[in-house]
């Protein structure tokens, strides 16, 4: 995507994010603190956006190292039944545990009022009461 000044913003289509550990972020955020260096110039060397690393910065100056773990991708977070959606050959106690979350969100649409019918595409939300419980 180019800005109205011409400059390319983001990094290149077709190349992915690169997720960065917390200790790789805190020695890059340790270099550009205790040497000085500017968020551009550590950026333009290291191939990494001025305003990541000064988000970095200001996460480790307010969180110390936990400020730096990231809140998606390979830090574990998100949603732990994801991966049992996909899985071919679950354990007994993987089985069980996915139809134990299926069952614990049936129940919190029902307390909002609404069920699914249809799969995929073809999924649809249907009110239970007639009138709008959102």
């Amino acid at each position: 995507m180019k800005r109205n000044d011409g400059a390319i913003k983001g990094h290149p289509k077709g190349k992915k994010n690169q997720m960065r550990s917390p200790e790789e972020k805190e020695a890059i955020v340790r270099r550009c603190l205790d040497e000085n260096i500017p968020f551009q110039k550590l950026g333009k060397e290291l191939g990494i956006t001025d305003t990541s690393i000064s988000t970095w910065v200001r996460a480790y100056e307010i969180n110390g190292v936990d400020g730096l773990k990231s809140k998606t991708g390979k830090c574990g977070s998100g949603n732990p039944y994801s991966a049992l959606f996909n899985k071919k050959n679950l354990t007994e106690i993987e089985r069980l545990r996915l139809e134990l979350a299926k069952k614990e969100v049936e129940c919190e649409r029902l307390k909002k009022g609404y069920t699914v019918k249809g799969v995929g595409r073809r999924k649809e939300y249907v009110t239970i009461n007639k009138k709008n419980s959102k």
